[in-house]
């Protein structure tokens, strides 16, 4: 017999100097706890505020729910949890955890092992010209070798001129660029913006414009210099096949996948399965979890082998992180077996 219980945890964010206003101060997150004799399972529902599909008030109504009838078969808790895709992915964590000898390790592998790390793009947060400028030495004096720029936070000339400054000094061999523009272009504005950035041997641009315009994104995938990424595009599409319709209209050169946003790794998977069929590429992004929902992307992550690198280096964003053998070094995150596992002591149960 298996009991379960959850608890809410408050992620602090860092404040470094040139953020803009309006940042995430603090996040809210839920792990859920299984138990069942002498065997603990741990999953995190990273629930995102403002950009979860599952950003409902009975939240956690359907976590008591799910606590309730964690006995019932775990095919009939997913397809319960449809509409909570952060719920889902807690689900699959946590029994992941239980039937594991270490609760830790979901998909055991030689990332797990300490002996390779994932390669992974850095993340260059919006804010001032001085303060992206600073990031950006930062994140190549570490050794990264790809770099996600967010644009939208200040003049798109000033931002264009960032980009140029960059390419001056490396060139697309010596770094790859991603841009996120979040939805911030119009359409009307949209494709010359994009031909812009193109001057500049990009390798992607995610989400352009707003979601749910599905003819529009899809002239501009058909019509763009610059491969586009579709992220929020995927988020809250819940019916199969409605997902493959989606990609057949748009057919972006890529998609982006966030777990605790489309239903964990059995989301991710039909995502995936999808996109190939038809020939797009993909990667796997973090989305301000924990190290404890970091760490189970990471290791599914790594067992997909796919050789760009991912949007996972987001750890060490929170004041108040479970401490965790996950380190980022030489632009790749590694699982370091010399470090340990740090957990508050929650008493869930």
């Amino acid at each position: 017999m298996i009991k379960a219980s959850f608890k809410k945890y408050d992620l602090h964010f860092k404040h470094p100097s040139g953020t803009s206003r309006g940042v995430l101060r603090h996040k809210t997150t839920y792990f859920l706890q299984l138990l069942e004799g002498n065997k603990q399972g741990l999953g995190e529902c990273g629930l995102f505020k403002g950009l979860s599909a599952d950003d409902v008030p009975n939240y956690e109504d359907k976590l008591r729910w799910l606590c309730a009838n964690i006995n019932s078969r775990q095919a009939d808790l997913i397809e319960e949890l449809k509409a909570y895709p952060s719920i889902q992915f807690g689900l699959e964590q946590a029994f992941l955890s239980l039937k594991s000898e270490d609760k830790f390790i979901l998909f055991p592998s030689k990332f797990t092992d300490g002996k390779v790390g994932i390669p992974i793009n850095g993340l260059i947060w919006m804010g001032s010209k001085e303060f992206m400028n600073k990031q950006i030495k930062e994140k190549l004096k570490a050794g990264f070798t790809t770099l996600k720029l967010k644009i939208g936070a200040i003049d798109f000339e000033a931002e264009l001129g960032l980009i140029k400054a960059l390419r001056q000094n490396f060139s697309a061999n010596d770094i790859a660029l991603r841009v996120d523009a979040n939805g911030g272009f119009s359409p009307l504005e949209a494709l010359e913006k994009l031909k812009r950035l193109s001057d500049f041997d990009l390798h992607s641009i995610e989400q352009p414009i707003k979601v749910n315009q599905w003819e529009v994104m899809a002239q501009l995938c058909e019509n763009t210099p610059l491969p586009i990424a579709l992220d929020e595009e995927l988020i809250g599409i819940f019916d199969d096949a409605k997902k493959e319709q989606l990609l057949q209209i748009i057919k972006p050169q890529y998609i982006i996948l966030k777990p605790s946003l489309i239903g964990g790794f059995a989301g991710s998977n039909t995502w995936i399965h999808l996109a190939e069929k038809q020939n797009m590429g993909w990667w796997i992004t973090s989305a301000l979890e924990s190290n404890i929902g970091l760490n189970a992307i990471a290791q599914f992550t790594y067992t997909l082998q796919n050789k760009l690198p991912q949007g996972l280096g987001t750890g060490g964003l929170f004041t108040n992180n479970i401490e965790s053998p996950l380190q980022v070094k030489k632009g790749a995150l590694f699982y370091n077996t010399e470090k340990t596992w740090q957990m508050p002591d929650f008493n869930l149960l």
